[in-house]
């Protein structure tokens, strides 16, 4: 199976063709930093069973979501809040957390 998106194609004088530029990484690559991205899975699967995140890892299983993924998606929203939080020098607070809508 072959996956293409958008950016795989590129108009040259009205006409639609292939694109000769390599698809930019997105995410982590080859030379990611394991342990971190342990750390961030392993905390994501004991925050998907209790607040703030719970709701959203609920939220995104009762949409038919593989709870792998739903994890992982929790995993980068911590790590995400993290980078956040270190670069403006502050600590968590559950009331900045944008409420997760219902189902």
């Amino acid at each position: 199976m072959v996956t293409r998106s958008t950016a795989d194609q590129e108009v040259v004088n009205g006409v639609l063709r292939r694109s000769r530029r390599p698809v930019a990484t997105r995410g982590l690559n080859r030379n990611h930093n394991h342990l971190l991205k342990r750390v961030f899975k392993m905390a994501a699967t004991s925050a998907c069973h209790s607040e703030p995140f719970q709701a959203g890892y609920e939220a995104r299983r009762q949409q038919g979501m593989d709870p792998a993924l739903a994890r992982l998606t929790i995993a980068r929203q911590l790590a995400a809040i993290t980078l956040s939080l270190w670069k403006r020098g502050e600590k968590f607070k559950v009331e900045r957390m944008k409420k997760q809508p219902a189902a």
